[in-house]
């Protein structure tokens, strides 16, 4: 009896899933398993220490972007970026660990200027482009000018002398009445004296 007890206790021990180590995700699906690092971050690979699931890099610098890692660590050091990290709120840190990064490559590029100077690079555009959009619109402003005016001059024309536009469509009315009147006098008079063809 006693050996049939200890071998009911010992089975009931072996078998919960959650212990078992050779248990699959199919057998327990409500079990919700913690997050497990399959790789290490690129900061602890190339820092060559062992990441954890605490680590403070592996959420911003994933295995496959070591560059972006290697570089802020090139420019401002890990110690830094830890420091900085943990400065700030969880909801800012990726989009510090973006601006460090894009600043890196930048300093990289240019030593002296780093960012300061693609800002430079930039407002010299833009004011070039505010410069040339000033001028167009100083040409678009003079052409609607010029055409406001050479309207305003027939309108004048028109308004100052109605009954010289009224002669002038009468006279080339009657210019075409005659064309016409004589054209068909011709065909008349060619038709009746014209002699036949045959005798």
């Amino acid at each position: 009896m006693e050996a049939s007890e200890a071998t009911t206790t010992t089975t009931t021990f072996h078998c919960p899933p959650s212990s078992s180590p050779s248990s699959s995700p199919a057998s327990s699906p409500h079990v919700a398993s913690p997050p497990v690092v399959l790789s290490p971050c690129a900061a602890c690979k190339i820092l060559r220490r062992r990441c954890s699931e605490k680590c403070m890099f592996a959420p911003y610098f994933p295995p496959n972007e070591p560059l972006k890692f290697a570089t802020s660590h090139r420019v401002f050091g890990a110690s830094n970026i830890i420091k900085l990290l943990q400065e700030l709120p969880e909801s800012q840190r990726a989009d510090a660990v973006s601006s460090m990064a894009y600043e890196a490559n930048a300093r990289i590029r240019d030593p002296v200027y780093g960012c300061a100077g693609i800002i430079c690079q930039l407002q010299k555009q833009v004011s070039e482009l505010q410069a040339q959009l000033a001028r167009e619109q100083a040409d678009l402003l003079t052409m609607k000018t010029q055409h406001a005016n050479l309207v305003a001059v027939i309108y004048m024309e028109m308004a100052q002398s109605p009954q010289l536009v009224r002669d002038n469509f009468n006279t080339n009315n009657l210019n075409l009445l005659q064309t016409d009147a004589f054209m068909q006098d011709d065909y008349c008079q060619g038709s009746i004296w014209e002699e036949p063809l045959w005798t």
